[in-house]
């Protein structure tokens, strides 16, 4: 293939792709417009398109299907409520439902992860637990002086930290719910873990 030839093939791609990608706006628009007019054929046409995304982003961080279920079911329950919410000249319909089952997820982990805590502290207090010596180090973490500490960080380093030690999130859990590569989690809390204890000096020892 010339190179004029390559590069008319590449340019008669990229028009396909902007002309898929404007049909596909426009659509949207038209279902969003009907969701607002209360349409409920229009919600079952949005669900069909999109459902599978849906559910796909939230399995991908739930890792159980009846919570990515109920997840799908509940972002699609508040666009039928708030159509509103979504606006189409700010980007594709796709998006913005895949980014609300995004976030759900995001507030059912943190939902689970404080009950099971809570389950945990109501199980020691009606024990003789005697917490081992990790725990106690992790205790740490939670002081005042630590607390401010960690507000000096930036936020690209305090979010992977206090998932990792105030959640227990493992660096893959963190990557995942932040959407970024586990590589680059462990060089954020190593930076900020770095940081920390040149402001703390020993009151990190044996935290990490």
């Amino acid at each position: 293939m010339t190179t004029i030839a390559a590069t008319q093939e590449i340019d008669r791609a990229s028009e396909k792709t902007n002309a898929l990608g404007n049909r596909t706006r426009i659509e949207d628009a038209a279902l969003a417009a009907r969701l607002v007019d209360g349409d409920q054929d229009a919600l079952g046409d949005v669900y069909r398109k999109y459902g599978h995304r849906v559910y796909r982003v939230a399995y991908g961080l739930l890792r159980r299907e009846e919570l990515a279920q109920d997840v799908t079911q509940e972002v699609f329950v508040r666009l039928w409520k708030r159509p509103d919410r979504y606006d189409p000249s700010r980007g594709a319909l796709s998006s913005f439902l895949q980014l609300d089952a995004h976030g759900r997820s995001v507030d059912l982990i943190r939902s689970e992860e404080s009950r099971a805590k809570r389950e945990i502290a109501n199980e020691r207090l009606s024990s003789n637990y005697q917490p081992s010596p990790e725990e106690e180090a992790m205790k740490r973490v939670t002081s005042e002086r630590v607390q401010q500490a960690l507000e000096q960080l930036k936020e690209t380093e305090r979010g992977p930290i206090a998932m990792a030690f105030y959640l227990g999130y493992s660096y893959r859990k963190v990557a995942e719910v932040l959407g970024v590569p586990e590589g680059t989690v462990k060089s954020r809390i190593r930076s900020g873990l770095a940081k920390l204890r040149e402001s703390l000096g020993t009151e990190l020892v044996g935290i990490a």
